[in-house]
């Protein structure tokens, strides 16, 4: 914080912080485990229901980069306000919906909560002392893996104790309390671009990234080589390129690409997009394989609520990697710890690609996974906001967040085909398809340690190892 700010208004403004990053990564990943209870429940069919997911990663990706931007430009203090409130508001449509399409559109509502992340890394720079910084933001980082992780675990026993409401009413509540905290508690942002946004650019931005997540999403559905999802990657691709040349040509572009193309930030990118890939195909297909039936010759025939205490000790051991990564980066350097977390998760995926015959095997390999994915994400955005100007925190970590939700919903659509590539004759996915996900995640892991050798290196002060925390490079 700045100088003269005193100890106990930075408490309750990181408290807001955490509740809200918590409020939002569960809201990411609670109703995965229980969707064909949701489909039930609400008498559709499972494509409909999987509209639950689309909805939701079409809406983060558009608004998490966007109102980092806003955050900005017109004031943190103000977007994050209005982000909690905004995912609060859709938690309370969907817990409140009278069928499937209102829940979908309370879902599509509660994407607009991406803005918390960036906002939040934002607000952490302008408010706390520089020494603490690295840790505030990778301990926010870390809430984001924690809470995904936990969204499956607390699922099952949350609808079979309270219904499925209770799935959205725990993060409407969480939220609304983070929102009026925020207001009473957040600081006005110090640090504001107090540029005039273009509207073309977000349009754009908009357009491709709704192609590109719908196409992803809708493939194991359609087929990958399907003309409608060949023409909406191709519409993408287009629309980017068009977005591209706007933003080049703009005098206050939407997203400065020229920041983009800074080594700390496009490799973080990069390595963001790949742990995205690996987190969610992991979080979801791990259920998956616990609960299949013993019938099938290797599953395990664990119901919803005890297949979700899979993930557990993988959450805790990625919360506890957050709270370490920033002390070790300072002693270690964060370039190598992120190439280590990387390939330790590639180890837990692999470890089930090899053993998954007794719950043990499923629980080690989760934990091993936990910790070197955690560990991993808990550093990234300390790369990016290291490589930025202050001014650009917002729009810089909101890209690197809204390239993690990509790679998520690639890495679902790519795992969903894969299992259902190897489908027995009752249309279940067979042991094959689940030892060929898992190494799949594995190699996607290896290739994000891989990309994170091109991280520029941190150095840091000998007397103070965390305040001066920087790229050796941005070029």
């Amino acid at each position: 914080m700045a100088p003269d700010a005193s100890a106990a208004t930075r408490r309750p403004t990181f408290v807001v912080l955490a509740v809200g990053v918590t409020a939002f990564s569960l809201v990411q990943s609670l109703i995965i485990p229980v969707m064909g209870t949701l489909a039930e429940q609400y008498d559709t069919d499972r494509s409909t229901i999987t509209w639950l997911l689309t909805a939701y990663l079409m809406s983060a990706s558009v608004f998490t980069p966007i109102l980092g931007r806003l955050g900005d430009a017109w004031g943190r203090d103000r977007v994050l306000v209005g982000c909690l409130a905004v995912l609060s508001v859709g938690c309370a449509v969907s817990a409140l919906a009278p069928d499937a399409t209102w829940l979908i559109a309370g879902r599509a509502i509660q994407g607009v909560g991406g803005g918390v992340l960036p906002v939040s890394f934002g607000i952490v720079r302008d408010e706390l002392p520089p020494a603490r910084v690295p840790f505030a933001v990778s301990f926010i980082s870390s809430l984001l893996a924690f809470g995904i992780g936990c969204g499956t675990v607390v699922a099952g026993p949350l609808v079979n104790t309270l219904g499925s409401t209770a799935l959205f009413w725990l993060p409407c509540v969480a939220s609304a309390v983070a929102a009026a905290s925020a207001f009473c508690f957040v600081p006005p942002s110090p640090v504001r671009s107090r540029e005039r946004i273009s509207l073309a650019p977000a349009v754009l931005l908009a357009a491709w990234l709704i192609l590109l997540v719908l196409s992803i999403s809708e493939s194991p559905r359609w087929g990958w080589s399907s003309l409608t999802v060949l023409g909406l990657l191709a519409g993408a691709i287009a629309l980017l390129t068009v977005w591209i040349r706007v933003e080049m040509a703009s005098r206050v572009p939407l997203i400065d690409i020229r920041l983009m193309r800074r080594r700390g930030v496009w490799t973080a990118n990069l390595v963001a997009l790949l742990m995205g890939f690996g987190l969610y195909a992991f979080s979801s297909l791990v259920p998956q394989l616990a609960q299949t039936p013993s019938t099938a010759g290797f599953g395990l025939n664990i119901s919803v609520s005890d297949s979700g205490l899979m993930m557990l000790p993988g959450c805790l051991l990625s919360f506890l990697a957050g709270l370490l990564a920033a002390p070790a980066a300072g002693r270690f350097g964060a370039k190598p710890l992120i190439v280590l977390g990387a390939c330790t998760g590639a180890a837990g995926s692999a470890v089930i690609a090899l053993l998954h015959d007794r719950p043990w095997h499923l629980y080690l390999g989760a934990s091993i996974n936990g910790l070197g994915v955690g560990l991993t994400l808990a550093l990234l955005a300390n790369v990016v906001v290291t490589a930025v100007p202050a001014t650009q925190t917002g729009v810089a970590t909101g890209m690197n967040a809204n390239l993690r939700t990509i790679g998520g919903s690639i890495g679902s659509g790519v795992l969903a085909s894969v299992l259902a590539s190897t489908q027995d004759v009752g249309g279940a996915p067979s042991e094959s398809g689940y030892v060929r996900g898992f190494i799949i995640i594995a190699v996607t892991l290896l290739a994000a340690s891989a990309a994170a050798l091109a991280i520029p290196a941190l150095f840091r002060n000998k007397r103070e190892p965390l305040q001066n925390l920087q790229l050796t490079s941005t070029s």
